[in-house]
């Protein structure tokens, strides 16, 4: 009799428990709706006048690639060479009646992230829509040489509100990262990649790259269902080291670190190929190696579970270390990437950007330095996307 009044009531604890589990709030997602890559000091200015940030704001405008329900900042010092203090830190959506809110870090509005490190904010109440902006403004008051890739910035002397109105300037900040709150999660796409990907050369202000450019694509047509995040840095390269660290150096930083990523675009390798240039004219690497750094690459986003995209190299005729070595190794590398056997699916940016009747060339009329696309190079990169690559299919 006793045993089966303790079955009884195992039973019935174990019906609860599933009920309780059944009827419980599901953990919140975050997934990263914006992000810039960190990069090594830029040394801007001068050795006698070193261009930093010294009891200033700044306030940086970053635009979300998905709705959110609350927004958490990641603050890198992961390539700072000293420790980084924040006095303070505000976040508001632009556009909306709303005042600021106060960004913390467990609770503390003023915190130092050591040499190396980084740091997750508390969640920030402020719901968003896809591609709406929000600012972001910290005030540093000591000396601060940030190291995350240039961005547009806003840059006012003490600690103090940013009018909108403050002239824009182009410098390095701390911000690697906003993450976004949501209920279902979407697609997560990383375009890894030097300079053409980061839009070095696109008109200012204008989100004019062309990760910035498909992911309009894709939610005009998919609304809110794929995040297109850009971690493109200028001078970047597969194999080595230079302004930056190499695709392989910064790949669990810079893509295997972000929640959720479903895909990885790889597009670069352009400046490995290429020469040195004066005085040393340095040749490129071969498109062996090439090669093997790219399966490097393949193998470690793979034993992650993210599908790998290649996209062939741009042609590059005309500019000012092109040489006929180089032109063949781009031509075996290509032939390597449009094989597709180890990738999930192949993007032809050559066949999209090259002029008719010259294939090592782009048209002039699409190209700044007949190496970087213009505006128009990069919306022509944007529209040959196979949208339906990122489940999303045109009806």
């Amino acid at each position: 009799m006793i045993v089966t009044r303790l079955r009884r009531i195992a039973v019935c604890a174990i019906a609860l428990a599933l009920s309780v589990a059944a009827h419980a709030t599901p953990a919140p997602i975050w997934v990263p709706a914006w992000i810039a890559s960190p990069a090594p000091d830029r040394l801007d200015g001068t050795p006698e006048a070193p261009l930093q940030f010294n009891d200033e704001t700044v306030r940086q405008h970053m635009r979300l690639g998905t709705s959110a329900t609350a927004l958490r900042f990641r603050i890198s010092n992961e390539l700072g060479a000293q420790p980084l203090k924040i006095g303070a830190a505000s976040a508001r959506l632009i556009g909306a009646p709303a005042p600021a809110l106060p960004v913390r870090f467990d609770g503390r509005s003023e915190v130092v992230i050591p040499t190396g490190g980084v740091l997750v904010s508390d969640p920030v109440s402020i719901a968003a829509p896809a591609f709406s902006e929000i600012a972001l403004s910290i005030w540093f008051p000591e000396p601060t040489r940030p190291a995350v890739r240039r961005t547009t910035l806003r840059v006012v002397q003490g600690r103090s509100d940013v009018p909108d109105n403050t002239p824009l300037s182009y410098r390095q900040n701390v911000v690697s990262a906003v993450l976004a709150q949501r209920a279902h999660k979407p697609r997560v796409v990383v375009a890894l990649g030097d300079s053409i990907t980061e839009g070095a050369t696109a008109t200012r202000g204008t989100h004019g790259d062309w990760p910035a450019l498909l992911a309009e694509r894709l939610h005009r047509t998919c609304p809110d269902r794929v995040v297109v995040l850009n971690a493109g840095i200028s001078g970047n390269k597969v194999l080595d080291n230079g302004r930056s660290h190499s695709a392989l150096a910064r790949l669990d930083r810079d893509v295997l670190a972000l929640p959720g990523v479903d895909q990885v675009i790889v597009f670069e390798g352009i400046n490995d190929i290429r020469h040195s240039g004066a005085p040393n004219f340095l040749p490129g690497r071969n498109a062996g190696e090439m090669i093997a750094g790219y399966r490097q690459i393949l193998t470690r986003l793979q034993q992650h579970g993210i599908a790998v995209m290649g996209a062939t190299l741009t042609p590059f005729g005309g500019s000012e270390r092109y040489e006929p070595v180089s032109a063949e190794t781009r031509r075996q590398i290509n032939r390597f990437i449009r094989d597709g056997r180890e990738l999930s699916a192949v993007i032809d940016f050559d066949a999209a950007l090259r002029a008719p009747g010259n294939f090592e060339a782009m048209p002039a009329e699409i190209t700044r330095d007949f190496l970087h696309p213009n505006d128009e190079g990069y919306r022509r990169m944007a529209a040959s996307i196979d949208l339906s690559l990122f489940g999303c299919k045109v009806r």
